[in-house]
């Protein structure tokens, strides 16, 4: 029995997935203690959007602590607050023409998404929020009760209180009127159904199995929402920072959504943060109504202004655009041929293969597995898990890319073949 197993809890889930110990990381490779190097198509569950050890944002964050820059700052003002408020008003923001405050929440994308919900009802004076099936938001407990996961849900009794989920165009419901139906529930006086104070959301369902809505359904919604006086929140967690492509995963649909929570990649350096965006006319909360110790990451600052300086720096989503074409190639070109019980769906630098079809999450686990075992690290998503999800670094190498693709490719072959 190693140390991990004698003392760290049950609950542990990658490593056991990716049994091997790390101890180094450079770009889109991580080192393991056995000497064997392994191609990162998991970015740290969308943290990473930068890669590992990012030269540029290291260095700006090794400057400041160099410098003794304040570390813990709750939420007071500091110079790094103030030069990341700046930047990212300027990049993001102002250039986009779009006008939200900032709140800064505790370190994870979870408490930004309480946040959201509890400002939500505050607002509209509502309690009730609708989501959608196959959504994933968090794991404390008003996260989980929009979570559409039940095993997950398992150990929090009652959490989804309030809460209604309505059907998202994936499967049979992709030719069913999803928006309308919504409507109807809305519009029928005994539906049973009272009007949520919000409609919370993501672009792209993630852990879902990467399920991405079409763009008239976003706009739909969004007109829905503004017609029945209800708050619309984009979980743009782990889609965002650029991972569809431009810094927001809703900017395809062109809507502008009431809140926006951010986590995972904003902080650019894999540190923990979280944010959310609001617009002004919402911002009622009282002075510490939601608040908490560490909401005031200030190396997560430094990087994520460093991230930002980045991004203005290169060609950023035009590589992204460039390694999706190549994803999207590869994986009709090299994969789907393999099996007419293959699915592909994706965007931007976030694919999966769904082989669902195959009856049951075996396959994909042994696929994943045999990927680690030549030198991949890729993780599976969806309902039952049978969806292997590629989630590189957005400044993975096109070598790189096309070596991981190609573990892939070869981990299909040898584990359908048995």
């Amino acid at each position: 029995m190693n140390i991990f197993e004698k003392c760290e809890s049950n609950v542990r889930s990658y490593c056991r997935n990716f049994p091997d110990i790390f101890h180094r990381a450079k770009g889109s490779i991580i080192y393991s203690d056995s000497g064997k190097e392994y191609i990162d198509f998991f970015a740290g569950a969308g943290a990473l959007n930068y890669g590992h050890n990012h030269d540029y944002i290291k260095q700006k964050v090794m400057s400041y602590l160099d410098a003794d820059g304040i570390a813990h700052g709750l939420d007071m003002y500091t110079s790094a607050k103030e030069k990341f408020l700046a930047k990212f008003d300027e990049v993001v923001l102002s250039s986009r023409k779009l006008d939200y405050r900032i709140q800064f929440c505790g370190p994870t994308g979870t408490n930004a998404v309480e946040a959201a919900l509890k400002l939500a009802r505050k607002v509209k004076q509502r309690s009730g929020i609708f989501s959608f099936m196959g959504a994933y938001h968090g794991m404390t407990l008003g996260s989980l009760s929009i979570s559409g996961n039940v095993g997950i849900r398992a150990g929090a009794i009652g959490t989804s209180n309030n809460v209604t989920f309505m059907p998202y165009p994936y499967g049979f419901m992709e030719s069913f009127d999803t928006i309308q139906y919504i409507k109807s529930v809305l519009n029928d006086i005994n539906s049973g159904i009272e009007k949520p104070a919000a409609i919370i959301f993501e672009t792209v369902q993630a852990e879902g199995g990467v399920v991405i809505a079409p763009i008239e359904w976003m706009q739909r919604l969004k007109n829905l929402c503004e017609e029945n006086d209800i708050l619309l929140i984009c979980d743009d967690i782990q889609v965002g920072c650029g991972r569809t492509g431009p810094f927001f995963s809703f900017e395809r649909a062109d809507i502008v959504p009431d809140m926006v929570v951010l986590s995972k990649s904003i902080s650019g350096y894999g540190f923990p943060m979280s944010l959310l965006l609001i617009k002004p006319e919402l911002d009622i909360w009282e002075p510490g109504e939601h608040n908490g110790t560490f909401r005031g990451n200030q190396l997560a600052f430094v990087g994520a202004t460093a991230a930002l300086e980045y991004r203005e720096s290169c060609n950023f989503e035009q590589d992204v655009k460039a390694k999706e074409i190549f994803l999207k190639n590869f994986l009709n070109q090299q994969i789907l041929p393999i099996s007419e019980k293959i699915a592909i769906r994706g965007i931007g630098m976030i694919w999966g293969i769904d082989v669902k079809n195959f009856g049951g999450s075996s396959l994909a686990k042994s696929i994943t597995s045999r990927c680690f075992e030549l030198g991949l690290i890729v993780e599976r998503a969806g309902r039952n898990d049978t969806v292997i999800k590629i989630l590189p670094p957005l400044i993975i190498d096109m070598l790189t890319l096309e070596k991981g693709c190609s573990i892939i490719k070869e981990a299909f072959k040898d584990c359908i073949s048995k």
